[in-house]
């Protein structure tokens, strides 16, 4: 098919909308690219806010991927830094740096190279995420815990249970006991519905083959022998973090695809889409001067399925491919930055931090008595995402629905409801509080239940649209980490140019069990 002056639409400027704008360009220089972004920001779930002068990560996100490609394009945008960054030279860290990579301290167009760190909040205790089994662990559970963990583990790999639901593929895995004090509460949290009404595929395709053989193959594997590097994603130690926050990535890259000859339109809202004889053929878009219609050669969409297929001609979609799409969950998501003179928990932990804090990432509140569900330490993210070292900045995740009570709670009680919950299990002191803002965001996690059930039947119809290729996490309602968005990006333009009617390979994207286990070629 002749390419010149063929125009591609793309729907969001996340990592898969940036992603496949940046393919198109790079293997397809006569395409058309115009990239529609819905808000302000490019990055979608990726983006970083900021606020008087301090960044939030909205959600967290670490950079790590066993796809060379991705990782290519990674370090083609942002070079792994050459030389220590702030607290990497004021603590002595030693790192296996790039050679000839920039330096953090020079350059703001740099990617650090980070530890990961991130540990369970339960009981007033720390256990490690995922669950080791050491020392420590065990003394924090307890006797009877532990010895009804070990009773329950050995029942679950004697009898398994079908895996009907989530639940049923956590136990499978970890046992009943270690599944109600790590698993049931926290995955209640996050969805808003109980692990038994959860479909088991989430665990299939976030957990993957983690399990007690898989710890326990682990921490042999590094007792042996400290310099083994583990082949679950899931059990890294080191990740690369953009020096001012994932969505400065995402900025460099909506930059490069201008630069390339895309275009890249903000607050441009698609609320309409037309098509005739299995094509799309354009779309409506909504912005501050009114409305407008874009022909359209290929509709690239990484917008949430309900609103991709909101959006279309009613009479074109069947009944129940409306139905069924428009009842798909999603979770929303509630973050609070909190500025604060220190934190009350201390670190015991081997692991030196600025200012003395604990060294997490983020930390998974397991406590039963709050709402919140994770803790991040943007300190220790990157030291350069907060203006005032000498203070520590963190931000409290909270998954709601929109239009429940906390999403519809005015955002000065919002806030502190938060620090209540905060103070409440002993993490901070209210009165050690700075400042504060909020951030909301839509349609975070496509979740799996309820007319997710039936998702596939909205695909199919989707798929028969020849030049509609869904991309994303939202896009393919499926919880992707960003390298898998960017994947099913790739994968997408690799079908456009071959021409190929089978999206089969698209929607395969993050369901192989080998992609955790082994790095593409």
């Amino acid at each position: 098919m002749e390419n010149r002056h063929r125009h591609a639409v793309i729907i969001g400027a996340g990592p898969a909308g940036l992603t496949a704008a940046w393919q198109l360009l790079k293997t397809m220089p006569d395409m058309r690219v115009t990239v529609l972004e819905a808000t302000d920001r490019v990055g979608g779930i990726s983006a970083t806010i900021e606020y008087h002068g301090n960044r939030i990560d909205i959600g967290g996100h670490r950079f790590f991927s066993k796809n060379r490609q991705v990782n290519e394009l990674w370090r083609e945008l942002m070079p792994v830094q050459g030389a220590p960054a702030w607290d990497d030279r004021v603590l002595g860290v030693k790192k296996e740096f790039a050679p000839h990579g920039p330096d953090p301290e020079a350059t703001d167009r740099v990617m650090l190279i980070r530890n990961r760190v991130s540990r369970i909040f339960y009981r007033k205790k720390f256990f490690d995420y995922p669950i080791a089994l050491k020392p420590a662990t065990l003394i924090n559970m307890g006797f009877l815990n532990t010895l009804k963990s070990g009773c329950s583990y050995v029942a679950s790999m004697l009898k398994k249970r079908p895996e009907h639901s989530l639940e049923d593929f956590y136990i499978n895995r970890f046992g009943k006991q270690l599944y109600r004090m790590f698993f049931e509460d926290y995955t209640e949290k996050v969805w808003g519905i109980h692990p038994a009404k959860l479909s088991a595929s989430w665990g299939a395709q976030r957990v993957k083959e983690l399990s007690i053989v898989g710890i326990l193959k682990e921490a042999f594997l590094k007792a042996v022998n400290p310099r083994h590097k583990t082949r679950q994603t899931s059990l890294i130690d080191r990740f690369f973090y953009p020096k001012l926050g994932p969505g400065q990535l995402w900025s460099i890259m909506a930059k490069r695809v201008q630069e390339m000859g895309g275009t890249v339109r903000m607050r441009a809202e698609v609320v309409g889409i037309q098509s005739k004889d299995g094509f799309i053929t354009q779309v409506r878009i909504a912005h501050e001067a009114g409305t407008e219609t874009l022909p359209v050669d290929y509709l690239l969409s990484s917008m949430p399925i309900k609103d991709l297929v909101a959006a279309m001609d009613e009479k074109s979609v069947p009944g129940e491919t409306r139905r069924i799409a428009l009842d798909l969950p999603y979770r929303d998501f509630i973050t609070v930055g909190l500025l604060v003179k220190k934190l009350s928990i201390r670190n015991k932990t081997r692991i030196r931090a600025i200012n003395d804090i604990v060294p997490d990432c983020w930390i998974y509140i397991q406590e039963r008595e709050v709402k919140l569900g994770r803790l991040q330490i943007f300190n220790n993210w990157s030291p350069y995402m907060i203006q005032d070292r000498e203070r520590i900045w963190i931000g409290l995740e909270y998954f709601c629905n929109e239009g429940d009570t906390l999403w519809n709670m005015p955002e000065k009680d919002f806030i502190a409801f938060a620090i209540e919950e905060l103070a409440k299990i002993r993490i901070i002191e209210k009165d050690d509080v700075l400042d504060a803002n909020q951030v909301k965001i839509k349609k975070a996690y496509p979740a799996y239940f309820g007319a997710y059930e039936e998702i596939e039947k909205v695909r199919g119809w989707l798929d028969g649209f020849q030049n509609l290729f869904c991309i994303g996490r939202n896009g393919q309602h499926k919880y992707n980490n960003m390298d898998h968005s960017m994947l099913s990006a790739l994968e997408a333009v690799a079908i456009l140019q071959s021409g190929k009617l089978d999206k089969t390979s698209l929607w395969e994207v993050n369901t192989e069990k080998e992609y955790h286990e082994g790095e593409r070629k």
